[in-house]
């Protein structure tokens, strides 16, 4: 059972991350999503900009244990994404760029919405 839960949290850390990056422009189609979305993506870029970990990643780490499974060490990115979003000799210089890259991202979905709404008043 504790495998099917680290598994689940797998699921829902990978759809964090897709809402960290894109959740701006679904904010576009849903206005009121950007009550939720705005303390998200700004959580997640704290966590790359800081250097954090996830609070997700410990769960899925105890409940892997608790399964009998081994865990792993780092972040869930550094795990499951690494290679994908950080490639082989990535540097942090590098790393902060798509952090400000993911900030751009959803201050243009945010400025769009901005601009929508305004258009309509």
């Amino acid at each position: 059972m504790s495998g099917a839960l680290a598994d689940l949290v797998v699921v829902v850390h990978l759809a964090f991350v897709v809402f960290v990056v894109a959740g701006g422009f679904l904010a576009l189609r849903w206005p009121r999503l950007a009550w939720v979305h705005v303390p998200v993506f700004l959580w997640g870029a704290a966590i790359s900009f800081a250097g954090w970990i996830c609070p997700l990643t410990p769960l899925e780490n105890r409940l892997r244990h608790a399964a009998g499974e081994e865990g792993y060490s780092g972040g869930f990115i550094d795990h499951y994404l690494l290679a994908a979003l950080y490639p082989e000799g990535l540097t942090r210089g590098q790393q902060a760029i798509t952090g400000a890259l993911v900030l751009a991202l959803n201050g243009t979905a945010y400025a769009l919405l901005v601009r929508k709404r305004r258009s309509r008043q």
